[in-house]
């Protein structure tokens, strides 16, 4: 689809349980409005609460992923002490609760600026095309990158890495940022979708949703509270997922060498 009203848009559709959700604005370089920040909220909003839906895929149409937020826009909504992020969606930096409950695969491509970068780093699996651009320029604007890159950046690349970037605007490259862990794979351009897809299809189904979402919430909370903390909840989690339908689903069709059938529940 194409940007026909200036102020874009963000494309849902579903491929049986995988749910796909497009930056559409490439006039513009897929420049965020405050119009796209209210779509993708509900979009990530209705994914996590879709019983169906069991793993999301992020792109962007065009050549580029996005050129970051568009500030002219984002500053009208700013002078009128509003926020453009809705407050009966998820936050969708995935920073606040209620946390986002199941996993997201990104591809980007191209420009990735800004709320690019932060979305990604948001995600769960990321694969870059090998032309990517990253930035986080928000120092050059006078303001600061709050989306969480000054979280996620220090975590996985570490100090010095994190503020080499956020502290001058600079640019890395797509070989930087799977040496700083922000990205899970690179690709030869115009190969990122199809790989994220191929990995977002085997997430939504040929594995066990319940577990996946025990995995991502465990994972959470080692890194959010302590690994003491995620270890105190594998009893509860064990006990809890062994008497599902999918544990038995499990069981039974290793025995049965066949694929397993999850139901999600």
């Amino acid at each position: 689809m194409t940007d026909d009203n200036g102020d874009g848009r963000i494309n849902v559709r579903s491929e049986g349980m995988l749910r796909l959700i497009g930056i559409d604005r490439p006039a513009k370089l897929n420049g965020f409005t405050p119009k796209m920040l209210r779509e993708y909220a509900y979009a990530m909003t209705d994914f996590d609460r879709d019983p169906e839906a069991r793993c999301a895929l992020v792109y962007a149409e065009g050549v580029n992923f996005t050129a970051g937020l568009d500030l002219p826009k984002l500053a009208e909504v700013w002078a009128r002490g509003e926020s453009p992020y809705p407050a009966d969606a998820l936050d969708i930096w995935n920073l606040r609760p209620p946390f986002r409950r199941k996993p997201v695969v990104v591809a980007v491509k191209g420009i990735c600026y800004t709320v690019g970068v932060e979305m990604m780093l948001s995600a769960d699996i990321v694969i870059a095309a090998d032309n990517c651009r990253f930035t986080q320029m928000e120092v050059k604007r006078g303001i600061m990158a709050a989306g969480g890159a000054t979280i996620r950046m220090v975590e996985r690349a570490g100090w010095g890495n994190a503020m080499r970037y956020l502290l001058t605007g600079d640019e890395w490259n797509a070989a930087d940022a799977l040496r700083f862990n922000f990205v899970q794979e690179v690709v030869p351009a115009g190969q990122e979708f199809d790989r994220a897809r191929e990995i977002a299809l085997k997430i939504a189904h040929t594995v066990a949703p319940l577990a996946v979402e025990a995995t991502i919430a465990n994972a959470r909370a080692a890194v959010e509270e302590s690994p003491a903390a995620a270890v105190a909840g594998f009893d509860e989690i064990r006990l809890r997922l062994r008497a599902t339908d999918d544990a038995k689903e499990g069981v039974d069709s290793f025995r049965e060498k066949r694929p397993p059938q999850f139901k999600g529940r």
